[in-house]
């Protein structure tokens, strides 16, 4: 254990190697012969701790996740198109499908049918919310500012489909579009909203929200990582 300042008399600083015989300089107590613990440092404005000691190769891997990220996010901006139908990865739709409609059918259809509607955006929203709150409760922004960065996508994802619903094009999985049936989502919410006519200024604002949220995301990621090299044993 490596202690910011004396446990005892809370002098600082103390020496760098603080193994035997190391002694705080104010009071002499042997620093590698006290059993307390000190909290462990806190990120200022985020929740959770980092560890006063981060292996070298956990350093390194998230660096790795870090960069392999980034890289992806510029892939997705490029190919983003809110206009077009593309929110700029089809793997990531595909990922988030599947929490889409357990949305709509296992987790909101007890709540009316506006809700149960609404649900798949919010199925989809959820997974990376719970995720990433549950790894903050684990000690690991890290991986919480990763699972943030998949929810800036979803916002992306469902910007498209709020943007189609003026105009229906998407190929829903039924087989048609919402022109030609009525399983458009946000068709239905913005319907009984009385906001139709106003979806595609609402799904590019939210469009740009969501990329907003993924930088975000990876900054949060990038200063987590620069704070934990201080701490890379």
């Amino acid at each position: 254990m490596r202690y910011a300042a004396c446990p005892k008399c809370r002098h600082a600083p103390l020496p760098p190697d603080q193994s035997l015989p190391a002694a705080c300089p104010a009071c002499g107590l042997i620093l590698a012969k006290y059993g307390e613990a000190i909290p462990e440092p806190v990120m200022a404005g985020e929740e959770g701790r980092v560890p006063e000691r981060v292996p070298k190769h956990v350093w390194k891997a998230r660096a790795f996740a870090l960069a392999v990220f980034a890289l992806w996010t510029g892939w997705i901006l490029i190919d983003m198109d809110i206009r077009n139908g593309k929110a700029g990865s089809t793997f990531l739709h595909m990922v988030l499908l599947p929490f889409h409609e357990a949305g709509h059918y296992a987790i909101f259809r007890w709540f009316g049918q506006f809700i149960m509607t609404l649900g798949g955006t919010l199925g989809q929203h959820l997974m990376p919310i719970v995720l990433a709150a549950a790894l903050l409760r684990r000690r690991d922004p890290f991986g919480a500012a990763l699972f943030s960065w998949l929810l800036g996508f979803s916002t992306i994802d469902m910007a498209v489909y709020m943007y189609d619903a003026f105009d229906p094009k998407l190929m829903l999985l039924g087989g048609a579009t919402g022109a030609e049936s009525d399983a458009h989502d946000w068709q239905n919410i913005f319907g009984d909203l009385g906001l139709l006519r106003r979806a595609r200024g609402i799904g590019l604002f939210f469009g740009l929200s969501g990329v907003a949220m993924m930088l975000a995301a990876l900054a949060w990621a990038a200063r987590i990582l620069w704070r934990q090299r201080r701490y890379v044993s």
